[in-house]
């Protein structure tokens, strides 16, 4: 006949100890894990400099769709939502940039008649790429603005050839 098992002594079982150094571990860890200042999000002087280029930078973009779309009325009908965006762009990025980066907006003048076309299309890679070197440069929300920024435009270049 087999044996009945022993009675278990007073205290802790296995069962409880393993629960409590699960809890008592992942106390530690969200203790030891946690910063109250992410040093991601702190923006350096460069970074700030860097950022106010960029708004100057979509600044001449914006400026330079109103200029496309006076010299080529058909072609401002054409790319009113890609003006939009990039207005809308335009605005997160002085919402990122410390102090609201703001400044004049450069003038620029579009050739007229199908010329606007391909000359609005290379200010808009240039905007990208200009965005996109400067995403390299920063770090947390602003890096992903920039990229996100730069990715959007690259589909406008696509969406003008």
């Amino acid at each position: 006949m087999p044996s009945l098992p022993l009675p278990r002594p007073p205290g802790f079982s296995r069962r409880t100890l393993l629960a409590a150094s699960a809890v008592g571990l992942a106390l530690l860890s969200a203790g030891c894990t946690s910063d109250p200042v992410d040093d991601r999000e702190k923006v350096t002087s460069e970074q700030a400099d860097e950022l106010a280029a960029q708004v100057v930078v979509q600044e001449a973009l914006v400026a330079a769709f109103s200029a496309a779309g006076a010299a080529d009325p058909a072609l401002a009908a054409a790319v009113a939502e890609l003006a939009s965006q990039a207005g809308e762009q335009l605005e997160r990025l002085r919402a990122a940039a410390p102090g609201g980066a703001a400044s004049a907006a450069p003038s620029v003048a579009a050739p007229s008649g199908p010329d606007a076309r391909a000359w609005l299309r290379g200010q808009v890679a240039t905007a990208a790429a200009s965005h996109a070197a400067a995403c390299l440069e920063q770090s947390g929300a602003r890096a992903a603005l920039l990229g996100s920024i730069a990715a959007g435009l690259r589909g406008q270049d696509g969406a003008l050839a």
